[in-house]
C-alpha cells in the first residue's frame, strides 16, 4: 500500500481531470470505462474466422474483430499479441487501412489501446500516415481523442500534432472550455508549444478562468509546464490569484502542478506563498515523494522560506527517502542548502539522503547533474560526504558531464574549490589544474562584463579608493571565483590604518586619461607648493585616507582594534592554510584582510535577512582563509545611493573602521 502511495504515474496522474465533466468521455480514451469481458476461447473462434474469409476481410469485419479480441482478459493480451493469425489480422488492417472510414479507424485505434500495442508496431505506423491524411476532414472532437489515444499508447507522433495545431488554429473559435483543456494536456504530454497559439492560448485562459474546475487547472498549468510554454505574468497572477483564494479545496497533485508554473514563471506571489504555509504542512506526510520535492524545490527556487513547511518536509522524509530517485534526492538537498536550512532532525534527516544517493550511484552515470546538485546542496551547509566527492571528481565522471545538456563545469569548480578549503584531509579524486584555470578565466571574464560594471558596486569601489586613499587600497575583483560574485578587498593595519597592496590597478590608474578635472592656475600652484587646502569632502579634495596617512593617528575611535580569531596574519600566497610563514614575510607588519560584500536582493531568501547557502558558504570560506567579511546590505547601500556622497562616505567609513568589528 505504501508504495502504490508513492509511486507516482506518470501516464495516469496527469488524466484525473478528465474525470470532472462529462464532455471529456468524447474527447479521451477512459481505461476505466467497463467492458464485458469475453471467455479465452472466443478469441481463437475470432481469429479463426477471419481466417476463414475468402480474400480480404471487410474493414467492418477487421473492426469488429479488433474490438472483441479487445475484450479478451487483459493477462491474455500479450499471447494473442505473439499468434500468427493475429499478425495476419494486423497486416490485412494495415493493407486496407484507407477503406475504413473515419469511425471505424477510431475504434480500430481504441481497441489498439485497449490491447496494449507496443508504440512501435507496423500497423500503429499505418494508422499514424492515414490519420495524418484525413485530419482536414475529420473533426476537432475526434481529432483529440485520436491525439489522447497515441498518449495513452505512448507513441511520439509529432507530425500528427503539428497538423493538428494547425488545424486548431484556424478553428480556435469553436473550442469548447473542455476542448481547451483536453489540447493544452495534449500539448503537454507531447513536450511541444506551438508558438502561434501563445497568444490565443493566454486569452483563453483569461477567458475562462472562474469557469475552470481546480484540477483543470492543475491540468492547464502541468500542460504549460511540460511545454515549456512561456506565460506571461499577468495571466500566472491571476491563476494565482485563484488557487490562494481555493486552496484548500484544491487536490495536492493538481496545487503542486501550479507550483511547478510558478516555479518556471519564476513569480513572487506572496498571498499564494503565505496560504501554502498554512495549508501543505498538514499534507505532507500524505503526500509521494515527487510531489513533495517539487514543493520543497518551489521553494528554494523562489528563495522563499517558511519553516513550518521545511520542518514538515524534513521530518516526513526519513520514512519515505528510499522511493526518492535520484533527482529528488538531490533537488531536497539543493533546496535545503539554497535556503540555507538545517532542520531539527538534521542529522536524520541528511544521513538518510546521503546513504539515497549512495544507493542511487548507479544513476547518475546518466544523470551526472544530480550528483552535482546534491553535492553542492550539501556543501552549503557544510557537508562533504568523501566517498560521494571522490566519485564526483574522478575524470571518467568529469567525461560524463561533458556530454549533459546542462554547463556543469561551474559546479565542479565550485565543489572541487571548496573541498579544498574545506577540507584539508581530503585525500580523493581532484580536478585537473588546467579545468580549474580554464574555469577561473571564464568567471573572472563573465565579472568583467556583468559584476563589477554594477552601479552599487562601481560607486562602492570609487567612495573607498577616495576614502582610504587611492586605487592601491582597494581591489574589485572576485576573491574565491567558484562562489561567483565579487568583492572589494581592503588591507588594514592592526590598529586601523589603510595599506596600499594594489599594485595593479594603481598603476592602471596613472595612466594618462581625462578625468573631468581642469588644470586651473591655483589647482597648479596648490600641487607644486604641495600644501592642498584642507575643503569639505563633497568637493572631492583631501580625502580622509589622504588625511590619516599624514597625520598617522591611532584606530579611528582611538582605541586599538580587538584581534578574535577571524583577524588573522595574512597566509603565505599560494601556501597550505596555517602552514608557518617564511622568515622574510615573518617580518612583515600583520594585517586584516576585509573582504567587503556589496549584497543585493537575490543574495537572500526573498522579502528576508537571511542569507542564500552559496552565499554563506562564501562568507565561510573566506573567514577560514583569514578574511574580514564586511556586509554592505542592499537595504542599507541600495537606497544611499540617492544621497550625497558625503553620507555615502560616512557610511563607509562607520563601517570599514567600526570599532565593534
Amino acid at each position: 500500500e505504501m508504495e502504490k502511495k508513492e509511486t507516482h504515474n506518470s501516464k495516469e496522474d496527469p488524466r484525473v481531470f478528465q474525470k470532472g465533466r462529462p464532455e471529456y468521455r468524447s474527447l479521451s480514451y477512459d481505461k476505466s470505462e467497463p467492458v464485458e469481458t469475453l471467455p479465452l476461447e472466443e478469441g481463437d473462434s475470432i481469429l479463426h474466422s477471419v481466417a476463414a474469409c475468402e480474400g480480404s476481410p471487410s474493414p467492418g469485419t477487421i473492426t469488429d474483430s479488433f474490438l472483441k479480441l479487445s475484450r479478451l482478459p487483459a493477462e491474455q493480451h500479450a499471447a494473442l499479441l505473439s499468434k500468427p493469425s493475429f499478425h495476419t489480422l494486423c497486416h490485412s488492417a494495415a493493407g486496407n487501412v484507407g477503406l475504413f472510414s473515419t469511425a471505424e479507424l477510431v475504434d480500430l485505434l481504441k481497441a489498439c489501446v485497449r490491447l496494449a500495442l507496443p508504440p512501435a508496431h507496423p500497423l500503429l505506423d499505418a494508422l499514424e500516415r492515414e490519420f495524418c491524411r484525413r485530419v482536414w476532414d475529420m473533426e476537432l472532437q475526434q481529432l483529440l481523442l485520436v491525439a489522447d489515444c497515441w498518449r495513452c499508447l505512448e507513441r511520439s507522433v509529432p507530425s500528427y500534432l503539428s497538423i493538428l495545431f494547425s488545424y486548431t488554429n484556424l478553428h480556435w473559435k469553436d473550442l469548447t472550455l473542455p476542448q481547451f483543456v483536453q489540447l493544452l494536456y495534449i500539448i503537454g504530454e507531447g513536450r511541444r508549444a506551438p508558438a502561434d497559439l501563445a497568444q490565443k492560448v493566454e486569452s483563453t485562459i483569461l477567458k475562462h478562468l472562474d469557469s475552470f474546475t481546480l484540477e483543470e487547472v492543475g491540468a492547464i498549468c502541468l500542460g504549460l509546464f511540460k511545454s515549456l510554454s512561456g506565460i506571461s505574468e499577468h495571466v500566472m497572477r491571476r491563476i494565482a490569484d485563484r488557487v490562494a483564494l481555493q486552496m484548500e479545496d484544491m487536490s495536492t497533485y493538481a496545487l503542486v502542478n501550479v507550483l511547478k508554473m510558478l516555479r518556471y514563471t519564476r513569480m513572487d506571489h506572496l498571498p499564494l506563498l503565505k496560504e501554502l504555509g498554512k495549508v501543505i504542512p498538514a499534507r505532507i506526510p500524505s503526500t509521494n515523494i515527487q510531489g513533495i520535492m517539487h514543493i520543497t524545490l518551489t521553494y528554494s527556487s523562489l528563495h522563499y522560506f517558511d519553516e513550518g513547511v521545511m520542518a514538515a518536509v524534513a521530518k516526513s522524509l526519513p520514512a519515505k527517502v528510499t522511493y526518492c530517485r535520484s533527482k529528488d534526492a538531490a533537488k531536497f538537498l539543493w533546496s535545503f542548502g539554497c535556503l540555507d536550512y538545517e532542520p531539527p532532525n538534521e542529522e536524520e534527516f541528511y544521513s538518510s539522503l546521503i546513504e539515497q544517493m549512495h544507493r542511487k550511484l548507479h544513476e547518475f552515470r546518466k544523470f551526472p547533474e544530480h550528483l552535482l546538485t546534491g553535492l553542492l546542496g550539501l556543501a552549503f551547509v557544510k557537508r562533504f560526504p568523501e566517498e560521494l566527492i571522490d566519485y564526483a571528481l574522478r575524470d571518467e565522471f568529469v567525461q560524463k558531464t561533458r556530454s549533459s545538456k546542462y554547463e556543469l563545469r561551474k559546479d565542479l569548480f565550485t565543489l572541487s574549490k571548496s573541498v579544498e578549503i574545506e577540507c584539508p584531509g581530503y585525500q580523493g579524486s581532484r580536478l585537473s589544474p588546467q579545468l580549474h584555470q580554464e574555469m577561473t578565466e571564464m568567471v573572472l571574464n563573465f565579472a568583467e562584463q556583468e559584476i563589477y560594471v554594477r552601479p552599487e558596486i562601481v560607486e562602492a569601489t570609487s567612495l573607498l579608493e577616495s576614502m582610504l586613499g587611492g586605487p592601491e587600497y582597494v581591489k574589485s575583483h572576485m576573491i574565491l571565483p567558484h562562489t561567483r560574485s565579487s568583492d572589494l578587498e581592503v588591507h588594514l593595519t592592526m590598529d586601523g590604518h589603510p595599506i596600499p597592496f594594489n599594485s595593479k590597478d594603481f598603476l592602471a590608474d596613472k595612466k594618462l586619461k581625462h578625468i573631468g578635472v581642469s588644470l586651473t592656475d591655483d589647482l597648479m600652484t596648490q600641487l607644486i607648493q604641495g600644501s592642498c587646502k584642507k575643503l569639505d569632502v563633497e568637493n572631492g579634495a583631501r580625502t580622509l585616507g589622504q588625511e590619516r596617512r599624514d597625520k598617522a593617528p591611532a584606530a579611528f575611535s582611538g582605541r586599538p582594534l580587538p584581534t578574535d580569531t577571524r583577524w588573522q596574519a595574512e597566509p603565505q600566497s599560494g601556501g597550505c592554510l596555517g602552514a608557518p610563514l617564511p622568515p622574510a614575510l615573518q617580518q612583515q607588519p600583520r594585517r586584516l584582510k576585509l573582504a567587503v560584500q556589496v549584497s543585493n536582493r537575490n543574495h537572500y531568501c526573498y522579502c528576508s535577512k537571511r542569507l542564500l547557502g552559496l552565499h554563506c558558504l562564501k562568507r565561510r570560506q573566506l573567514r577560514q582563509l583569514g578574511y574580514v567579511v564586511l556586509e554592505l546590505p542592499f537595504w542599507e547601500w541600495f537606497p544611499l545611493l540617492r544621497h550625497t556622497r558625503l553620507e555615502k562616505l560616512s557610511y563607509l567609513q562607520y563601517k570599514v573602521f567600526d570599532p565593534a568589528l
